[in-house]
C-alpha cells in the first residue's frame, strides 16, 4: 500500500520575526544547533501528527536579500572601508558631538577618547592581523547621569557619525538564559540584522544597553535572580570575545533560511565573534548616588568636596563613583570590571534646557516648526518664552524630555485648530505658554475673516466633490453659506464632515427630482441646512406634481 504524505509548504521568502526565547517557561538544558535542522523539525511534525509521514516542501525559496544583492554589498564596501581607514581624532568627535548635545563635557572628552583608541586598535589589526591575537583591554564604556540628560542621544550620534552598526535595548527585557525573557546574545544577532545580515560589518558595530542599573543583583530578596546577576553572567562573555550564532538555535526558520542561502550563491556566516564589538551600557543609578553621598559624608574631615548640603541632587555624587560603590550596589565584580571607562553625564539646569532649544541642531523645536511647516503654518518664538518652556521642563524632572513635553502641552491645540483656520504665522510668547487655550482663542478671534474664509473654500471643496461623486450641482446661497459657517463654530465640525452628514441622503432623493424634471442643479437655501431630510422630501413630493 502506497505511503501517504502530509505534505507542509514551507514559504521561504519571508523573514521569521517572532520571539522563540519569549515562550520558554523553565530553564532546559543547553540546546545544541542540529546538524540538520530540516531532518529535526520533521521528525518534531511527524510526533505532532501522530507518526504521519511528513514531506516539506519549500516553494519560492530565494536566498536572503542581505547577502546577495549588489547594492547592499557595496554599502557593507563602503563600510568596511571607512572602519579601515578611520582615522579621526578625538576633538573631531568632541566638536561634531557638540552641535547636537549641549553641556556633558566631561562625558564627551570621554567617549571621544574610548571611541578612538578602539576603532584605531580595530584599524591596526584588519592591516596587521597578528595584533588581534595580542592581549589588549576593550574599552566598554559605562555611563551614569539621571534621564534624559543625552546618554542615547551621545551614543546614536557617535555611531551616525563613525558609520558603524548600533543596537540600543534596555537591560530589564533580559533574562538568565532558560528562562522568561530575551537572551543576551539576541543583542549581537540584532546587530547583524542593523548590518543587513554582513557579519563582516557587524562585529565592528556597537552594543548600547540603557537602564544597565535595573539589573543590579538583589541576593537579599531570596530566590533566584534571574533577570540581574544571571544576565551580568551571561553579559560578561560577551563583552570580552565570545563566538555567537547568527542564528539562535531554537529558531528553527532561521536555521532553515541559512541553509537555503546556500542554494543561491556563497553561504552566510553562521557565527560571529564580539572581540571588536563595543559594548556601552548606562543607568539613571539613583540609589548609588544617594549611596556614595553618605559614603562622602561619612569621610568628610572638614576640606575637599562638599557633601554635607542635604538638599543636593544625588546624581551630582555620580562622578565620585568607585568600583566597590557598584559592588555594594550589586554588581558583580567580574563584570564591572569589564567596563573600565565611566563616566558621569550632569543633570541639565534650566538655562541647558533653554541652550538645546535653540541651539541644538536635534532640537525639538525645529521638531514644532516642521510639524507646522507641513500645513503652511509659520511661528516664532520670544526669547521670554523659550526661557519658561526651559523653567517648565526643568521642573519635570526628566530632562531634555522634558522640553516636549512641555512644548506638546502648550501648541497641541495650536496644531489641532490652526491648519483650518487659514492663518499663516503667529508668535509663542510667555503668555502662550502660561496660557495656551486663552491664546489660543484670542488668535482665533482677531483671525475670524481668514477663518471664515477658509471655511467657505471648504464648503466650496464639499460641492464639487459632490457634483464629481454624483453628477448633481448643489449651489450653496449666502444665507445657505453663513448658517453652514454658524453650525460649523457651535459643533466644532469642519464644514466638509457637517455637510457630509447632513446632506449624505441627498445622492438619492435629487436622482428622483432630476428624473422628474431633468434639473442637475439644485439651490441650497438656509432652510436645507437645517432640516435637510425635510427640504429633500418636499423637493422630491413638488417633483412629482409637476
Amino acid at each position: 500500500m502506497p505511503t501517504t504524505y502530509l505534505t507542509i509548504l514551507i514559504d521561504m521568502t519571508n523573514d521569521p520575526t517572532e520571539d522563540e526565547n519569549s515562550k520558554k517557561s523553565e530553564k532546559p538544558e543547553e540546546a545544541k544547533s542540529p546538524e540538520n535542522p530540516l531532518e529535526d523539525l520533521k521528525r518534531s511534525l511527524d510526533k505532532i501528527f501522530g507518526g504521519r509521514a511528513v514531506r516539506l516542501e519549500f516553494p519560492n525559496s530565494v536566498p536572503p536579500r542581505a547577502t546577495d544583492t549588489r547594492e547592499e554589498q557595496d554599502d557593507g564596501a563602503e563600510t568596511l572601508k571607512r572602519i579601515r581607514e578611520f582615522s579621526m581624532k578625538p576633538r573631531e568627535i568632541r566638536d561634531y558631538l557638540d552641535r547636537f548635545v549641549v553641556k556633558q563635557d566631561e562625558a564627551k572628552k570621554v567617549l571621544s577618547v574610548a571611541i578612538c583608541d578602539h576603532y584605531n586598535h580595530v584599524r591596526r589589526c584588519l592591516e596587521n592581523p597578528e595584533l588581534s591575537k595580542r592581549e589588549y583591554g576593550k574599552q566598554n564604556i559605562l555611563i551614569l547621569g539621571p534621564t534624559g540628560v543625552g546618554k542615547t542621544y551621545l551614543m546614536r550620534t557617535i555611531a551616525k557619525l563613525i558609520g558603524v552598526p548600533f543596537v540600543k535595548a534596555d537591560a530589564t527585557k533580559f533574562s538568565e538564559t532558560g528562562y522568561v525573557g530575551g537572551d543576551v546574545e539576541d543583542l549581537v544577532r540584532n546587530l547583524v540584522k542593523a548590518a543587513n545580515g554582513n557579519v563582516d560589518i557587524a562585529q565592528y558595530g556597537i552594543i548600547y544597553i540603557d537602564e544597565i542599573d535595573k539589573i543590579a543583583g538583589r541576593g537579599d530578596m531570596g530566590g533566584r535572580d534571574v533577570s540581574g546577576t544571571g544576565v551580568q553572567i551571561n553579559l560578561l562573555k560577551l563583552m570580552e570575545e565570545s563566538d555567537v550564532n547568527t542564528v539562535s538555535p531554537q529558531d528553527m526558520m532561521g536555521q532553515m533560511n541559512m541553509m537555503m542561502s546556500a542554494r543561491g550563491g556563497k553561504p552566510a556566516k553562521t557565527k560571529i565573534n564580539t572581540r571588536n564589538i563595543l559594548f556601552i551600557v548606562s543607568g539613571a543609578f539613583d540609589k548609588l548616588g544617594e549611596q556614595i553621598g553618605k559614603r562622602m559624608n561619612r569621610n568628610a574631615i572638614g576640606f575637599g568636596v562638599e557633601t554635607s548640603d542635604s538638599d543636593a541632587d544625588p546624581s551630582e555624587f555620580l562622578k565620585y563613583a568607585e568600583t566597590r560603590d557598584f559592588i555594594k550596589y550589586g554588581f558583580e565584580a567580574e563584570f564591572i570590571g569589564r567596563l573600565p571607562v565611566r563616566v558621569a553625564c550632569e543633570p541639565l539646569s534650566a538655562e541647558d534646557l533653554a541652550d538645546i532649544l535653540v541651539s541644538s541642531e536635534g532640537s525639538i523645536l525645529r521638531q514644532y516648526i516642521d510639524d507646522f511647516k507641513g500645513y503652511g503654518i509659520e511661528f516664532n518664538i520670544t526669547p521670554e518664552a523659550v526661557k519658561k518652556i526651559a523653567e517648565k521642563a526643568h521642573s519635570e524632572h526628566t530632562g531634555a524630555r522634558g522640553l516636549m513635553t512641555v512644548l506638546e502641552r502648550t501648541l497641541r491645540d495650536f496644531k489641532f485648530e490652526l491648519p483650518s483656520s487659514g492663518i499663516g504665522h503667529f508668535e509663542v510668547s510667555t503668555d502662550t505658554v502660561e496660557n495656551p487655550l486663552e491664546s489660543l482663542a484670542k488668535l482665533l478671534s482677531e483671525n475670524r475673516e481668514l477663518g471664515d474664509a477658509t471655511m467657505s473654500a471648504d464648503i466650496t471643496r464639499f460641492a464639487e466633490d459632490f457634483e464629481r461623486e454624483t453628477s448633481y450641482k448643489l449651489i450653496f446661497s449666502p444665507a445657505a453659506r453663513k448658517r453652514v459657517l454658524e453650525i460649523a463654530l457651535e459643533t466644532g465640525k469642519t464644514p466638509v464632515s457637517l455637510c457630509s452628514q447632513k446632506f449624505k441622503d441627498f445622492k438619492h432623493g435629487l436622482a428622483i427630482v432630476a428624473r422628474n424634471t431633468d434639473k442637475r442643479e439644485f439651490e441650497s437655501p438656509p432652510e436645507a441646512v437645517d432640516s435637510p431630510d425635510k427640504w429633500l422630501s418636499d423637493a422630491v413630493v413638488k417633483s412629482f406634481k409637476q
